[in-house]
């Protein structure tokens, strides 16, 4: 029998009702920041999951924490491991993990809304209120064109290392283990993830010209962030007259970490690890290993054989990590430039701070501030977590190296670096998990934190009457 007409017609208003409710409960609960959150976990879930199947693996199938661990330091472009990633997982297991770095190095969100665009379709105001907030330093009207160009330079940057990178290991490999070697680790060196294939990272083409440069490159190109490279593109075209001093900052930090990171690297270890190498070998370890800490987890030496003294320096680059918009993490370049800004400043009896001829908005200065010092904290807590959870049981004497590991461990984790001083597997599960919930905090905390300090509402409220407190 036939349904009534009414009925039919009723009956799709009821349907259409509660999809409205539910997207105005949605819209309501689940703010442009949890969205961004539940992206990225959405994407590790599903990746451990992946990988905790036994073709993910080249042996017996992975422990779920050891394949929840892979997944988010993919996801969060890290690159820290609890076992060789060349010769623990299958070729299937491998490409998940490419897969995961490469989502995972752009974002979820990205992909998503260069679909959209593409297909002619806008941008919802959740979707453009997190694209602004992750690659600009400013709203624009031209974002769909700006995700476009992320989208094919990424591309274009990794089509470039792979061809170079494969007519390198051409020479060792057969050219389709060679071609996939090349891929692998061009996106890998991008999205600052820092995975290799090979057992020992790099160490085997320490000297090598071509390895060093291409991956050096990749890696940098990664870590400048895309708003960068944009206006680097429309300034070399002629299609904007200069250069916004977001880039302007970042290009001069970037090339003074660099620099500095090498020569302090190479006057510390000369005479230590890089001693009875050529100086060819010397020079590219030491840019390399000043490159790599902001943030992309390859090396060229034994990081666990390094000084002191160059391991504090290696935290303090990680710490700093590379700038906002990019594949990679730590505070950015650009927070650590503006805090020595306000220092400088206060010194020469400056309330305003000033740079390239213009002045710094100060809400700015106060939420560089406090990305800084919420970063500071999480890592003290995680490093107090990790000591507490150390299961070793030797005399406080005998274990105090744990000390500078977990440091150097969490460091890496915050700042999606994945250098480590030969610790990670090692780690107990409890440990593991405190790694993985910092490196989860350390790629989606700093840009969470930022985009909520910067929606923080403008309304006009009453203050408080003013009262000093003494400082310093």
């Amino acid at each position: 029998m036939n349904a009534d007409p009414l009925t039919r017609r009723i009956a799709p208003d009821r349907s259409t009702l509660r999809w409205k409710r539910l997207n105005l409960w949605l819209s309501h609960h689940i703010s442009p920041e949890r969205l961004f959150i539940l992206s990225f976990a959405g994407v590790i879930l599903a990746g451990g999951l992946l990988l905790r199947l036994p073709f993910s693996a080249a042996g017996a199938p992975l422990p779920w924490i050891d394949a929840l661990f892979q997944s988010t330091s993919a996801v969060c472009v890290t690159g820290l491991a609890t076992i060789d990633v060349g010769q623990g997982l299958s070729t299937a297991g491998q490409v998940i993990l490419v897969f995961l770095f490469q989502v995972g190095g752009l974002g979820i969100l990205t992909f998503s809304a260069v679909f959209f665009i593409m297909l002619g379709h806008g941008l919802a105001s959740k979707e453009r209120d997190i694209m602004q907030s992750v690659f600009l330093h400013s709203p624009r009207r031209d974002l769909a064109p700006i995700l476009k160009f992320v989208f094919f330079s990424t591309f274009l940057y990794e089509a470039a290392g792979t061809l170079l990178l494969w007519a390198r290991f051409a020479r060792d490999l057969a050219w389709n283990e060679a071609l996939y070697q090349a891929v692998f680790h061009a996106i890998s060196a991008f999205n600052n993830a820092g995975f290799s294939l090979f057992s020992d990272s790099l160490v085997s083409y320490q000297g090598d010209l071509i390895v060093n440069l291409t991956f050096m490159g990749l890696i940098v190109a990664g870590s400048l962030g895309f708003i960068v490279h944009y206006d680097l593109h429309m300034r070399f075209f002629g299609r904007q007259r200069r250069l916004s001093v977001h880039t302007k900052v970042v290009l001069v930090a970037t090339g003074v970490l660099i620099i500095g990171g090498a020569v302090l690297f190479f006057v510390f270890e000369n005479h230590r690890i890089l001693q009875g190498l050529p100086w060819r070998n010397r020079i590219l370890a030491s840019l390399f290993q000043s490159i790599t800490p902001r943030t992309a987890g390859f090396n060229t030496v034994n990081i666990g054989m390094l000084a002191n003294e160059t391991i504090l320096l290696m935290i303090a680059l990680m710490f700093i990590g590379a700038s906002p918009g990019s594949t990679g993490g730590g505070v950015k370049t650009t927070s650590v430039s503006l805090l020595f800004l306000i220092m400088w400043n206060r010194l020469r009896g400056r309330e305003d701070v000033s740079v390239f001829n213009r002045t710094i908005p100060r809400e700015l200065l106060q939420r560089t501030i406090s990305i800084i010092l919420a970063a500071t904290l999480s890592i003290c807590f995680v490093i107090s977590v990790l000591l507490l959870l150390a299961n070793h049981g030797a005399a406080a004497s005998e274990s105090r190296h744990f000390f500078v590991e977990y440091i150097f461990e969490t460091t890496s984790a915050f700042a999606t670096v994945g250098l480590s001083m030969n610790l990670t597997p090692s780690l107990n599960a409890p440990q593991k998990l405190a790694i993985i919930l910092m490196m989860f905090a350390g790629r989606v905390g700093p840009l969470t934190l930022a985009f909520s300090l910067a929606r923080i509402s403008t309304k006009k409220s009453f203050t408080y009457a003013e009262e000093g407190v003494m400082v310093g």
